[in-house]
């Protein structure tokens, strides 16, 4: 990323008026790119608030916060901070439950117009190449997975689908993000039930084995040496430095000897961010306040520094690669 351009951007950002309409310019693109490919944002959101209540705001929601929250969390400062052209940044509904058709609509556009991977499918293609990489890369299937910043669960029921038999672990620092989560593992457990009992009535149900943990990433609370993958997906461009090392260190105590730790996110070296205009990388900064320390992260050495073996770096896609490191 060009410095002198950085700065400028950044001069511009921290101007409160531009801020908010370069926010809300980025938040109206994303809603309008979304609708143009067929994934409806707004009606989504709306029949997920009512949940089939014919309200528009299923009281049920208050119950299911009230029954994840963690009254102990304490929220690091940088979380507090606007996220995503959120004011409330990830804590409140809105973000929870627009996270989905914003990854879809976000990621549509990571493999070139032409490519089957294009389009709305787009996201789950992103997911599918990075669980690729680790069925490539570990030695055999992890038995115990945590998946720390499992936002409204997208990637941890991704991993739940690449390694079935594993006992899974969602760790997510926002209580409206984990209620989400915890809805929509409901619903995807109850049309499980349904196929199984259209294809074999006699069969016996399969059960949950997601576990879900309102924490921080760098301070779950989990027991020390209880996982053999530790999987980070799409969360350290959202991250200060100090909390990127922090989580890195958590995954280190969480991990057995010989288990692996995960990241797949941005590509700071992809081609796609070096000659992105201007314009648009304002946009993108107005709605990531830490890109630039994230770009900046030396990923080798912070693993190294972590206590992980040289790790090793997968291009994933056009603009992700997968980082994964092994614990000594």
């Amino acid at each position: 990323m060009n410095a002198i351009a950085s700065s400028l951007i950044n001069g511009l950002l921290s101007i409160e008026p531009l801020a908010k309409f370069a926010k809300n310019r980025a938040r109206t693109m994303m809603m309008d790119r979304a609708h143009d490919l067929g994934v409806y944002w707004r009606d989504e959101v709306k029949a997920l608030r009512a949940r089939n209540s014919g309200v528009d705001m299923d009281p049920a929601w208050d119950e299911e916060l009230a029954a994840v929250t963690n009254p102990q969390v304490t929220y690091p400062d940088y979380y507090t901070t606007s996220f995503h052209a959120y004011d409330e940044g990830n804590l409140g509904w809105l973000p929870a439950m627009e996270v989905d058709v914003a990854a879809r609509a976000v990621h549509a556009q990571i493999w070139p117009e032409g490519d089957e991977r294009a389009g709305v499918n787009g996201d789950a293609m992103l997911r599918q190449s990075y669980h690729q990489v680790l069925k490539d890369v570990l030695p055999e299937a992890p038995k115990h997975i945590v998946d720390l910043g499992s936002s409204a669960g997208l990637s941890t029921f991704t991993l739940q689908e690449t390694f079935p038999n594993a006992e899974l672990t969602g760790v997510e620092l926002s209580p409206y993000f984990v209620a989400a989560a915890h809805y929509a593992d409901k619903q995807r457990a109850a049309q499980k039930r349904h196929a199984q009992q259209q294809s074999s009535p006699q069969a016996s149900p399969q059960g949950n084995n997601i576990r879900w943990v309102h924490a921080a990433a760098e301070d779950t609370g989990l027991p020390a040496g209880s996982a053999d993958l530790v999987s980070v997906c799409l969360v350290f461009h959202e991250l200060p430095t100090s909390a990127a090392n922090d989580i890195m260190a958590e995954a280190h105590r969480l991990l057995r000897p010989g288990g692996h730790f995960a990241i797949m996110d941005m590509n700071p070296q992809c081609e796609r961010f070096a000659k992105m205009p201007p314009y648009v990388l304002t946009l993108l900064k107005s709605t990531e306040p830490y890109l630039d320390q994230y770009f900046s992260l030396d990923m080798v050495e912070a693993f190294q520094q972590a206590g992980f073996d040289s790790p090793k770096m997968v291009l994933n896609s056009p603009r992700h690669h997968t980082i994964v490191g092994r614990k000594t």
